[in-house]
């Protein structure tokens, strides 16, 4: 069984936040503290190796940890950071959670470790009804596939998947892991009931 500590997990703070008025939304304070702050929080407790990925405010972010850029241009979106992931992290596994999700499940890593077996290359949260992308542990060999898939021009994540052993997470018991804060309106309407 993988443990957690043979694991990386890398926060991936590196999109545009478009919906959030183009605020980097690792920074967006809820309850005055940075969304940031929230996932790590969850996530300090479960391993000791935490990497952010941003492209912006780099010298904030690395208040929390080693940080990195992507290495393809012009925002090629999470597939893009998960790709920086892959080349920073110095584990087999490395796995990867958004900067907006201040839920995050406090055994999200072991679930994950969990399900891994001889074959698994890629694995998926799935919330009992959608897969979550961005909630997913990858093994370090399908880097090739993916620099090529980036290269290629390809943003469809299934295609990944599909090229890959891929399996599926379960987190049906547990759907508030995924609220993911994508606009002013949804980060204050969190704040007010979660304050």
């Amino acid at each position: 069984m993988l443990l957690p500590k043979q694991t990386s997990w890398v926060i991936l703070a590196g999109g545009q936040a478009s919906r959030m008025g183009g605020q980097d939304k690792g920074l967006v304070q809820l309850n005055n503290k940075p969304l940031i702050e929230h996932v790590i929080e969850r996530l300090s407790s479960q391993t000791d190796r935490i990497l952010v990925n941003a492209n912006r405010n780099i010298a904030t972010y690395e208040k929390y940890g080693v940080v990195f850029s992507d290495q393809f241009q012009n925002f090629p979106g999470p597939m893009g950071g998960i790709h920086a992931g892959l080349c920073h992290a110095d584990t087999e596994w490395v796995g990867f959670v958004p900067c907006d999700s201040p839920q995050i499940n406090m055994d999200l890593v072991e679930r994950f470790c969990q399900a891994v077996n001889e074959e698994s290359e890629i694995l998926v949260a799935h919330d009992g009804d959608h897969q979550q992308p961005v909630f997913t542990l990858y093994r370090k060999r399908v880097l090739d596939r993916l620099t090529a898939f980036l290269e290629r021009g390809d943003r469809k994540i299934i295609l990944l998947y599909n090229e890959c052993h891929t399996q599926y997470v379960d987190f049906s018991d547990s759907p508030q892991c995924f609220v993911n804060l994508n606009t002013p309106d949804e980060l204050a309407h969190f704040g007010t009931i979660n304050s």
